[in-house]
């Protein structure tokens, strides 16, 4: 017997064609677990039943990419663009991600988390129910640390599950200013091991881009997350054509992200390796980008695409993953299928959780999120309108 049993729901399962429809469902649970999706009349008896009136179930929604923990903002930084400077001029004047850095370094992990919890309560609060979080606002080993184990720290406050990336290869911080190389071979050879041997990442990963890193920079950073078995990502392709994305691949990257200036050879290799194609239309609004991502030629070449809300104080202040819904589709005219897919079963594959999470289906973790629409075009067409119901995490 069920623990629990939702009933007279209608499901979008996310598994086969389509959106997996299933309308007169039901979806039941055992232990956390997904035992039964499928037909209202073949479920199993439950210890409890819950009849959702005819409303819609989706997988609970996956933000794949986000850069949650720092301290402080940028918001002088958005005046100055509104006036005309570039990210790339603010970043070489000291602005970007290194004023970030400092403000983050100066803060403690409780002030951290503290700062954090109500940008992630905005997402939870539109059904999100898994989460990574990217370090990357530290810049040195005790500040990249302390960022990671704020980010658990948000896993445990709250119902959430939270993947945890590191990102030490953001930024040259000031005291390497001149010398990328010795920055890199600290990230390689002090960081990551560290924070490898306390258990704080999940997955590596590293900004390959003009004001970032080299491709062979970024190279290093790979092979150093091999030797500790961490999977890795990469932001690749967001203001340059460096073939990060083609370098990702090769290295059976779960993601290469942002991707506003990726040919054909880096589209190609992604197919290939199966690395996911996680665009990022926050940024690409809020930073006023005019080249689109190559959606065409990745839809041609299956690549699968995520959504993300990259939410960070630069570049993308973004706590709405439905309003990404409707960025994917008005802005890289995703269809909603396609916007849908991109926030579970594929960004599900962009944290390497594919066998866990994302697709309504027994034997996968019971994270929902029950609707009250009339049909998941709603989901995408309207912004700044939350029509979520229930967020089920575990079955509870």
């Amino acid at each position: 017997m069920a623990d629990r049993l939702w009933t007279n729901a209608r499901l979008a399962t996310m598994t086969g064609p389509a959106l997996g429809i299933i309308e007169h469902a039901a979806i039941a649970c055992e232990d956390g677990v997904i035992t039964y999706a499928g037909p209202a009349g073949n479920a199993p008896p439950a210890r409890e039943t819950i009849d959702c009136a005819g409303r819609w179930i989706t997988p609970g929604l996956i933000d794949c990419h986000t850069h949650l923990v720092y301290a402080g903002d940028r918001a002088h930084e958005f005046e100055l663009r509104l006036a005309g400077a570039s990210y790339e001029e603010i970043a070489r004047a000291g602005g970007g991600i290194v004023s970030t850095m400092r403000a983050t370094r100066a803060a403690s992990e409780d002030e951290l988390v503290a700062a954090a919890l109500p940008r992630l309560d905005a997402l939870l609060a539109e059904g999100v129910t898994t989460i990574e979080i990217k370090s990357g606002y530290g810049l040195d080993p005790g500040s990249e640390a302390r960022l990671l184990r704020a980010a658990r720290k948000l896993g445990a406050a709250r119902d959430v599950s939270v993947t945890t990336t590191f990102l030490g290869a953001h930024a040259l911080p000031p005291e390497y200013a001149g010398d990328p190389d010795g920055y890199i071979a600290q990230v390689c050879d002090v960081m990551l091991p560290a924070i490898a041997r306390e258990g704080l990442a999940d997955a590596v990963d590293a900004f390959c881009e003009g004001i970032g890193f080299t491709p062979a920079q970024t190279e290093r950073v790979f092979a150093a997350a091999a030797r500790h078995t961490l999977p890795v990502k990469l932001h690749a392709e967001q203001l340059s054509n460096l073939h990060g994305a083609a370098l990702a691949a090769r290295h059976k990257a779960l993601s290469a992200d942002h991707l506003e200036y990726l040919d054909d050879a880096g589209i190609a290799a992604m197919a290939a390796a199966g690395t996911v194609a996680t665009l990022l239309p926050g940024a690409y609004y809020f930073t006023r980008e005019t080249k689109l991502p190559p959606i065409t030629a990745l839809r041609a070449a299956g690549v699968p695409i995520a959504l993300a809300t990259d939410s960070n104080p630069g570049t993308s202040p973004l706590t709405s993953l439905l309003l990404v819904l409707n960025m994917g589709a008005t802005l890289f005219r995703l269809t909603v299928d396609e916007v849908l897919r991109a926030v579970t079963v594929n960004a599900a594959r962009a944290i390497g959780r594919a066998d866990a999470i994302g697709t309504l289906e027994p034997g996968k973790q019971c994270d929902l999120a029950i609707w009250n629409v009339q049909r998941p075009a709603e989901l995408v067409y309207r912004f700044g309108f939350n029509p979520l119901h229930t967020r089920i995490r575990r079955g509870k």
